[in-house]
């Protein structure tokens, strides 16, 4: 299936891949800046600001999509055993991961959790936490917009760096 979606995305406009690897559940924006900055670097000559708004760009275009229909998907998959349980694990896990901080903080909260630019802390995991703790649809997608912003900002800070040291150190020897 990988090598069938790679496939895929090489047919495509570079500015649609990276917006539909920034809006994987696994990619997001912290795996598709990096990959943009390194592996495609040479096919991809964009100018960082490119390459951060159309992150930013692709991991927000799932978040309206999640935020709508989470809750009426889960509910009807839910009445397959399997699929219950799975919903349950699922649920649990983000409840454990992001409760204690978007319970007390719930808008503000959910921002910073997005912010955070780990795995497993992004937008997905921000609207299905949003759904869990019943954060408003109009709070919740600023929330998690303002926070992808901020997670976007600082991967790009990182690779921006990361890439001038590398650079540093090559260039002095």
């Amino acid at each position: 299936m990988g090598e069938t979606l790679l496939n895929w995305l090489a047919g495509i406009p570079g500015e649609v891949q990276m917006m539909v690897l920034s809006g994987f559940p696994l990619t997001e924006l912290r795996g598709s800046i990096p990959l943009a900055w390194t592996v495609m670097s040479t096919e991809w000559t964009w100018p960082w600001w490119k390459i951060y708004l159309l992150a930013v760009a692709g991991n927000l275009l799932p978040v309206p999509f999640l935020l709508w229909f989470l809750e009426p998907v889960s509910r009807f998959l839910r009445r397959w055993k399997v699929l219950d349980r799975f919903f349950d694990r699922l649920f649990e896990r983000t409840r454990k991961r992001v409760g204690t901080k978007i319970e007390k903080y719930e808008a503000l909260g959910l921002t910073l959790f997005v912010a955070i630019p780990l795995p497993v802390t992004g937008a997905w995991t921000g609207s299905a936490a949003a759904f869990l703790f019943g954060i408003p649809k109009k709070l919740a997608f600023p929330a998690i917009a303002l926070g992808v912003a901020i997670a976007g900002g600082l991967v790009t800070l990182i690779m921006s760096g990361t890439l001038a040291g590398i650079g540093f150190i090559v260039g002095s020897h």
